[in-house]
């Protein structure tokens, strides 16, 4: 497993973490970019999940106040890691219906990008839909797959994931809209996944996903959309482990970015 450049933060012996005045203000400032954004770019039901959350707006929330909000709307909770944790952990978490939390918070040279998910990302960009029953499911769901699944059939499942959960986009009567967690929580991804002319966008196919190589380290060059969040619960009907062995069986697409140096 990769080493992190970051360590979590651990609560006291009453489960409070103290962050320092400047990871607030990192918070803050995050916080300011993303709401200014949002409004016109982010689905209805993420903006309504911001609504009930209610996230502090200029210091970063306690795992214990996510919770007292999640529990009343799915049942959900967040659950303290380090930085980086095994597949394994990953998907039990999920299928327990408990969302992953890094509990630490970017430098500010990292401001506009850093690869491991840090607490902006999970609580701001994945926990107000955490609060749709359809979104909640989905989540829940993937969790239980890829707990039973194996190593190979897992990295498949993963393309799935940051198709949906990390930067879908939503079909609205006003437009496209923003609903995965990736571009929600990222100031340059929010306006290129709807205004550049650059990337490709098309309707989800879960097959299709499933083949679709990506990489985590730049602006996506393909971003599949959905016509709302409950078709999310007909994906999650199908049997989406026969699907993942048809596209292993198939291979990989080509892939639309330059391989890393």
């Amino acid at each position: 497993m990769k080493t992190a450049s970051y360590t979590a933060r651990k609560p006291d012996a009453h489960g409070v973490i103290h962050y320092s005045d400047e990871e607030n203000e990192t918070w803050g400032i995050l916080m300011d970019r993303q709401l200014r954004l949002l409004p016109g770019r982010a689905c209805q039901e993420f903006l309504e999940g911001l609504d009930t959350l209610a996230l502090p707006e200029h210091r970063i929330p306690q795992l214990s106040e996510l919770n007292m909000k999640l529990a009343v709307t799915t049942g959900w909770a967040v659950a303290r890691v380090p930085a980086l944790i095994s597949f394994d952990r990953f998907f039990a978490l999920l299928a327990s219906k408990q969302f992953p939390v890094a509990t630490f918070i970017r430098r500010r040279d990292e401001l506009d990008y850093l690869q491991e998910p840090d607490i902006f990302h999970e609580v701001f960009g994945h926990c107000p839909l955490l609060t749709h029953q359809a979104f909640a499911d989905f989540t829940e769901a993937y969790g239980k797959l890829g707990l039973s699944a194996t190593k190979e059939e897992r990295v498949y499942l993963a393309r799935l994931y940051w198709m949906t959960v990390e930067f879908g986009l939503l079909r609205s009567e006003e437009g496209l809209r923003i609903y995965g967690g990736g571009i929600l929580s990222s100031y340059a991804e929010t306006i290129y996944a709807l205004e550049s002319n650059t990337p490709r966008r098309k309707s989800l196919d879960p097959l299709t996903a499933l083949r679709t190589p990506y990489r985590i380290d730049i602006l996506q060059p393909l971003y599949f959309i959905i016509d709302s969040l409950e078709q999310l619960s007909a994906i999650r009907q199908l049997d989406i482990m026969a699907l993942v062995n048809k596209a292993m069986t198939l291979g990989l697409l080509q892939p639309l970015f330059a391989p890393k140096d």
